[in-house]
């Protein structure tokens, strides 16, 4: 997977500080109320673009009429903003996007816009996979780097979170340089904290660490950061990350589901990000792609990502039937080969033999097992997935070959549920071995919110996507 080049990181002005016992509003009520409406608008129209389907539009009205709410537009542009969001004057983006890059707060930082758009799409405790869609599109319209809002995420949730472990000296110096660094992005959560009633996002875990809550009583005030830790805090890290807080691996099939014998996610990765990614291995090869994880050293897609061990026995003996047959059609692709001499003769030798079709049988049965069982897997994590043992955030699924074709299962069962969307960001399949006919795929597109990248064989079957997927 593609990685992103680290910008040099911009450094805005602080926030100044409220008077006592009085958060600052969200950001994006600082633009002036044009922009604010020139923000709405093209939230709107990036909606009706990104998710044209009807089942989506009941999302795109509500979140808009959220988005008006919180900037504190007048409640007589909802009728506006609800066209927009409904496909209508789609022409008018490139316009508001260049209005709002000439606001003066924007023209310093146009990932301010960013950063109040992740704060709204978070203040209830919950990701939505078409949300974070929509602030990647956004981002990128706004020309902020996609790195940006991994790093804005990764200050979110560093602002909800209490250290508890001891630090060494070193480990102390570098994380009040890091203090100091995201200091002026607290409004992240200031954006979120309301006092007389309202919920106040926290740091989660109790009490807050003194340094954290005298650090946020200076922006926030007194009675903003007496709320730090507070149940509502916990709740909606709890929200975010499911009640258990281990994420997927603290997952355990407990019996046998049907024809399934193993089912376990393991972690690629060490901490907790807002966003996800699982990855399913096709096959289980010999040396050091024996394991499940191995395929998987360098993915790059999330700071988050753990891959599902899956019916192991069965993947190993599929692997071991591959080399099997690839290392008989090796043999005899060289033995062919030294009976010529010229170019041609040497291409017709690497035809394949006859002979070595006798041994296809090698691999029929464990291919049979594999097929069948990969189904089964893929309809067991899609309840996982829609049961939210990953807590209310998005997921990215990658697989190759019977890895590919458990996910297509898996997104294949989440289509017949009343509850499945806004669980899946983006897909990618590399060789899934499954039916190419649309009729088959177009389910999907309630399912994923973001892209399907299909790597496939040329000569399958294609359809068309909608603009927001990609196939390859």
């Amino acid at each position: 997977m593609a990685t992103w080049d680290r910008p040099s990181r911009r450094q805005p002005q602080a926030a100044e500080p409220a008077a006592e016992g009085e958060p600052n509003p969200p950001t994006g009520r600082e633009l002036t109320e044009a922009n604010r409406f020139a923000y709405a608008a093209l939230c709107g129209i990036s909606l009706s673009q990104l998710f044209p389907e009807p089942e989506q539009s009941s999302f795109c009205t509500e979140f808009v009429t959220g988005l008006v709410k919180w900037l504190e537009l007048s409640e007589a542009v909802l009728p506006t903003m609800t066209a927009f969001a409904s496909g209508l004057g789609g022409e008018g983006a490139d316009m508001f996007a260049q209005i709002l890059l000439k606001d003066p707060v924007l023209k310093e930082d146009p990932s301010v816009i960013t950063q109040d758009l992740l704060s709204f799409s978070l203040k209830d405790g919950r990701y939505d996979a078409r949300a974070r869609v929509l602030v990647c599109h956004m981002t990128s319209l706004l020309q902020v780097s996609l790195e940006e809002l991994d790093f804005l995420e990764e200050t979110f949730l560093e602002s909800l979170k209490e250290i508890k472990e001891e630090e060494s000296e070193m480990a102390e110096a570098s994380r009040k340089k890091k203090e100091n660094r995201r200091k002026w992005k607290r409004y992240l959560l200031i954006g979120l904290a309301t006092v007389g009633g309202g919920t106040v996002i926290g740091v989660t875990g109790g009490l807050a660490a003194p340094l954290v809550a005298a650090g946020a009583a200076t922006i926030i005030g007194s009675a903003g950061a007496a709320a730090l830790g507070s149940v509502a805090g916990i709740a909606v890290m709890t929200s975010l990350f499911g009640a258990a807080g281990a994420g997927l691996t603290g997952y355990k099939m407990k019996k046998r589901v049907g024809a399934i014998e193993e089912f376990t996610f393991l972690p690629l990765t060490e901490g907790k990000q807002l966003h996800i990614t699982i990855a399913v291995t096709g096959w289980l090869a010999s040396g050091k792609y024996r394991t499940f994880n191995a395929p998987w050293a360098v993915l790059a897609r999330s700071r988050e990502q753990y891959c599902l061990a899956w019916e192991a026995k069965y993947l190993m003996e599929l692997g071991n039937a591959l080399e099997t047959i690839l290392s008989g059609l090796a043999n005899m692709v060289a033995q062919e080969a030294l009976k010529y001499t010229v170019l041609s003769g040497i291409v017709a030798a690497l035809t394949l033999p006859a002979s070595l079709l006798s041994v296809a049988n090698v691999i029929d049965n464990p291919w049979g097992v594999c097929l069948h069982r990969s189904a089964e897997v893929g309809k067991h994590l899609a309840h996982i997935l829609l049961s939210r043992q990953q807590g209310q955030r998005p997921v990215t699924l990658i697989g190759f070959s019977l890895g590919a074709r458990v996910i297509y299962f898996c997104l294949q069962e989440m289509a017949q549920e009343k509850d499945c969307q806004g669980v899946i960001e983006d897909v990618v399949l590399l060789g899934a071995p499954v039916e190419g006919d649309a009729k088959h795929w177009e389910p999907f597109r309630k399912v994923v919110s973001g892209r399907i990248v299909n790597g496939y064989c040329r000569s399958a079957a294609t359809w068309t996507m909608p603009s927001r997927w990609m196939s390859s």
